[in-house]
């Protein structure tokens, strides 16, 4: 049964994508320094070490995960696998502008999922949501300046970040309607083990496909750790700690528009480190996305 929206839940739901922002930021940082799969496998490999000391009773021989495993197979595979490997494949040869129009798509894939797959139609709170919280992205994107749209331009890394959306989507519909083993979600380090567990072999799989066709690099340095250690500890670790508890609360579909706060709060963290102060269409902006989402979590 799904709740309304309470003050814990759009606290979770929003710290969320202002970790996931700042992920985004880091990945362009770094972009040059460590290659996309040797990046999320390196990252969730110390996600899971850190973890292990909490979580480690999941991954026992007499673990109910593991009747369940290829549910959780696919859970690891499209969360923890694909979807930040794609999205810093993404930011390799993808602007952030157009990285961030095509992750605004969330919603919509959450409502096309829940229809095709979950019997769960959208309703007309949720589309009249997307369509304020989509307007909302889109004037973050353009600056104020409807006409800066025209001249985007789609290149492989959109690509890549619509596949990542998509998983991302697939991923939180699998997370909620996911009930084995029995209280696996009561215990929120398990919980997130046995995504780990499985995504880390799957991310291990695509770093070494990357190594085999020569595209691995590595030039470890300070910046790069720095980025790595906030990488693991915030977007990796706490986020989906708050997603997670968000999206069981919620459902996956109300839950999806709040990732359109992503593309602000990375606007807000870009103008602090280049020390330029937000603007007006930034406080619009806002506004028409949290309009989104207050009407999205509407019962019809």
């Amino acid at each position: 049964m799904q709740q309304k929206l309470s003050p814990s839940t759009i606290l979770l739901l929003t710290a969320a994508p202002l970790m996931w922002a700042g992920n985004a930021v880091v990945g362009r940082v770094v972009h040059d320094m460590i290659s996309p799969m040797l990046l999320n496998f390196v990252r969730w490999l110390i996600a899971f070490l850190i973890l292990l000391p909490l979580g480690w009773r999941i991954l026992r021989k007499s673990s109910p995960l593991w009747p369940h495993w290829k549910r959780w197979s696919i859970i690891g595979l499209l969360g923890i696998g694909c979807y930040n490997a794609l999205q810093y494949l993404a930011l390799k040869t993808s602007g952030p502008i157009n990285v961030t129009l095509v992750a605004s798509s969330m919603p919509l894939w959450m409502m096309a999922f829940g229809a095709l797959f979950f019997n769960t139609r959208a309703t007309r709170p949720q589309m009249l949501g997307a369509v304020f919280s989509i307007c909302g992205v889109l004037l973050v994107l353009s600056h104020g300046q409807w006409e800066q749209l025209k001249a985007l331009r789609l290149v492989p890394g959109d690509l890549y970040m619509l596949l990542s959306t998509a998983c991302w989507s697939l991923y939180s519909w699998l997370l909620v309607r996911t009930t084995e083993p029995a209280g696996i979600k009561s215990q929120w380090a398990q919980f997130l083990m046995a995504q780990m567990a499985f995504g880390l072999v799957w991310s291990g799989l695509f770093s070494a496909g990357e190594w085999a066709v020569g595209a691995s690099h590595l030039e470890l340095n300070g910046t790069l750790i720095a980025a790595i250690a906030y990488i693991v500890a915030g977007p990796a670790i706490l986020a989906y700690r708050c997603w997670g508890v968000g999206v069981q609360r919620v459902g996956p579909t109300v839950a999806g528009f709040f990732t359109n706060l992503t593309p602000l709060f990375a606007a807000v963290l870009s103008a602090a480190f280049l020390g330029e102060p937000p603007h007006a269409y930034h406080a619009v902006a806002f506004a028409l996305i949290v309009a989104g989402i207050i009407i999205s979590s509407r019962r019809a």
